[in-house]
Formats: C-alpha cells, sequence, structure tokens
C-alpha cells in the first residue's frame, strides 16, 4: 500500500494505520478531527462530503465534530466503511484528494503546527489490573511470594472506576500531588507532597455503541463494541496509595492525573497483529471464554528525559502481549452485571510488565519498592520520579516493511503546590 503523501518507512502513521485524533491551529482554533498520515493531518472537516459510502452518507456530520463520540457511537460497519474510503483517498492512485492540488492545501495540515487535544467526550474511565507479571511482583513485595495473586485474579479482570475528570492528553504537565501519607507506621499520618510518584505503562481503549442498562456485552458481540486503542500514563502516588487504599482500593494516589496519546489507533489497523491469548489457568466462567486470537503484539517502550537535562533513557521494553486478560474479557465483565457503557468511555489494561527486569511497567517495579536505582543516564539514578523529569511512552506493531504506531504518550512533572 503506497500513499500520495511521503511516508518516511519508520513512520509510526502510514496508510495501513490511518489512526484518529483531534487537533487545532492557530489560524483557527475550532477543535476538528483529523487522520494522521506520514508528516501530516487530514482535516475530516474539510473533506467531510467525500465520505459518500451507504452507511456513512447520511451521517458525514461525525466528520464535522469536535470529538470523535459521535463517529464511535455509529458502530463498526461505518468505522469499516470510512477506513476503506481514507485508504482510497490517500492512496497514490487517482482521486478527489491526491488529483485536486486546491483541496490538499486546505485539507492536509503539516503535525508540527497543530495542538493536540483529548480524541473524545470521555464520561467514564475504568482501570484494570490485567498483567499477571505486574500483579505478581506487587504482590510479593506487600503480601510475600505464598499470597502474590489474589484468590480472584485469575477469575476476573479484576478492576476500579477512575475519575475520567483527570484524563489528559500527551504533553499535559502534571503536577505532584498532596495527601496523606504514614511514612513511619508507628505514628499518625502526616499531609504533605508525594514522596514515591511512579509512572505505569498501560494501554486503553475507547467504547463504541453503548449497551442498554441491564444488557451486558457478550463475548459474541465485544469487538463491535471496542473502537481503538491509546498509550496511558496512570500516574501514581505510591505513597498516598499506600495509606488509603484499604478497604476500598485507588483514590487519591490515582485520581490526580491519567495520560493518553492523542491518536486513536482502530481495531482495524490493529487486526493483522492479533497473536494467542495468555494461557488461563484454571480455565474461566463460561462467558469469559474466548475462541479468538484477542491478545495484540504491541510493542512498547518507556523513557525517563531527566530534570537535569540529556536524552532520554530508556528505562522498560515491555509487550502488550504480556496481558493476561484481553480487551474483549475486561469489557464483557465490565458490562456482565447491566452496567451500561456509552460512546467515548475508556477502559485501561492496567500496568502492563513482562517477565523480565527491562520489561517491568513501573518505578516501583524497576527499582523493587526503592531497593535499587535505575538509571536514568550520565550516571543519574532514580528510584520514584522527581520534579521536572519527564516519562514518554511509545509504542507501535511491526508490520513487512512497515510499522503501525501510536505516536507518544509524554508528560512531565512540575512541583506540588505550596502547602
Amino acid at each position: 500500500m503506497a500513499s500520495f503523501v511521503n511516508v518516511e518507512p519508520n513512520s509510526d502513521f502510514p496508510l495501513q494505520n490511518l489512526p484518529y485524533g483531534v487537533f487545532s491551529t492557530c489560524s483557527n482554533p475550532t477543535r476538528r478531527i483529523g487522520v494522521a498520515i506520514g508528516e501530516l493531518i487530514l482535516d475530516l472537516s474539510v473533506v467531510a462530503g467525500l465520505f459518500d459510502g451507504p452507511v456513512l452518507r447520511p451521517h458525514q456530520d461525525v466528520f464535522r465534530q469536535t470529538t470523535l463520540n459521535k463517529l464511535m457511537a455509529l458502530g463498526r460497519p461505518a468505522w469499516t466503511e470510512a477506513r476503506q474510503r481514507l485508504q482510497a483517498l490517500l492512496s497514490d492512485a487517482p482521486g478527489p484528494l491526491r488529483d485536486d492540488a486546491d483541496l490538499r492545501a486546505k485539507a492536509l495540515v503539516p503535525q508540527s503546527e497543530v495542538t493536540m487535544h483529548l480524541p473524545a467526550d470521555i464520561g467514564d474511565y475504568t482501570d484494570f489490573y490485567s498483567s499477571i507479571h505486574h500483579a505478581t511482583n506487587v504482590g510479593i513485595m506487600f503480601r510475600g511470594k505464598e499470597n502474590a495473586l489474589m484468590p480472584n485474579w485469575r477469575h476476573l479482570p479484576v478492576g476500579y472506576h477512575g475519575r475520567a475528570s483527570s484524563v489528559v492528553v500527551s504533553g499535559t504537565p502534571i503536577r505532584r500531588p498532596a495527601g496523606q501519607t504514614r511514612p513511619d507506621e508507628s505514628q499518625p499520618p502526616v499531609f504533605g507532597p508525594c514522596k514515591l510518584l511512579d509512572f505505569e505503562l498501560e494501554m486503553a481503549f475507547f467504547t463504541g455503541p453503548g449497551n442498554d442498562l441491564g444488557q451486558p456485552i457478550t463475548m459474541q458481540q465485544a469487538n463491535d463494541h471496542i473502537f481503538g486503542m491509546v498509550l496511558m500514563n496512570d500516574w501514581s502516588a505510591r505513597d498516598i496509595q499506600k495509606w488509603e487504599y484499604v478497604p476500598l482500593g485507588p483514590f487519591l494516589g490515582k485520581n490526580f492525573g491519567t495520560t493518553i496519546s492523542p491518536w486513536v489507533v482502530t481495531m482495524d489497523a490493529l487486526k493483522p497483529f492479533r497473536v494467542d491469548n495468555y494461557a488461563q489457568e484454571p480455565p474461566v466462567l463460561p462467558y469469559l471464554q474466548q475462541q479468538d486470537k484477542n491478545n495484540l503484539d504491541i510493542a512498547l517502550e518507556v523513557a525517563i528525559k531527566p530534570k537535569e537535562g540529556g536524552d532520554a533513557v530508556r528505562v522498560c521494553s515491555s509487550n502488550f502481549r504480556y496481558m493476561y486478560w484481553t480487551l474483549q474479557q475486561q469489557l464483557v465483565h465490565h458490562t456482565v452485571n447491566g452496567c451500561n457503557t456509552r460512546p467515548g468511555d475508556l477502559l485501561a489494561s492496567g500496568t502492563i510488565s513482562g517477565p523480565t527486569d527491562d520489561s517491568l511497567g513501573s518505578m516501583l517495579e524497576l527499582s523493587w519498592r526503592g531497593s535499587r536505582e535505575v538509571a536514568v543516564g550520565a550516571g543519574r539514578t532514580r528510584k520514584f520520579l522527581q520534579d521536572g523529569d519527564e516519562v514518554i511512552i511509545s509504542g507501535y506493531c511491526q508490520g513487512p516493511g512497515y510499522r503501525v504506531g501510536f505516536g507518544t504518550c509524554a508528560g512531565k512533572i512540575i512541583p506540588a503546590l505550596p502547602l
């Protein structure tokens, strides 16, 4: 597949990808939907009238919105038709975009000139705990090897409801949170800035058409309700989290900021990279059983650019295929009790850790609860994040001669507010 737009071989955004995002420019501050192709963005508000297939013709207005929610709501037939039309418009074959210089000048915008925004109006956000390596590591740290996994962990995708209001797009600074901690268990708790600030390497997916309250989504229906995926950093205040999490789990240690990448890679673009599901033992209950390959081969990396300067240094190399619970199982379990989802809801994987020391997806694991140093370049080390540090997450699927990438998910720590 080739495009008339120049796409470098190592670009995240070839014709095989075409992820959706929301952007604005200095000359036009209106937020609008775009598709990434090479170093450019195709402004869909300009070419909305070219989506003239039988499914999308009555719904061309979805490409003139300021978020992706209405497109997400249309469902899989519309998504598939849109992808086919986009690939035709951007291919090197004769067509209304390739052959119209005036239209190209209006519709194609350099990525270097845009500001990216959240791709959807996120009504609800749920974070799962689906990496068996991460869950085992954390369990060993806090409960010992014999009781690493809780009794329910292999039977259901554990999750908690997060805070949608503090989900931000890549590039947004993250302020160090303050809260209660209890550094000395023999003394009362104290209040102050978090001292053990951490990143969490995650991915997340946006839901498409919703389900009615009381009507679960089945495993056979799940793929029709998953629009696409983004990179995620679920920032965590480990010392606040440790003191507060019993008995109801994450609260202030998690809800101060969650960063996602701006480009939503569709499930159609990811379909060639499906791999075998992680072996689940004991067998899961019937409603969670899956016949299809639902896991994904997505190479993931975390780098830290330290406050002292210099290049970003890789601290983690992992892969989404290490996930024990799949996206489909997460969505099915989320709705099995009749919980309703809506277009644009965000469901996250939880920290993605692999089996090796260099594939651990958090500073908590990389430093093993602060017992070892993590190198960040020029002789500098970290156990947890410092003010001024920037965390950069990237990910891609490698195809034959092309890659389907997600761009980056980045955030820089700024100091806590004065107390």
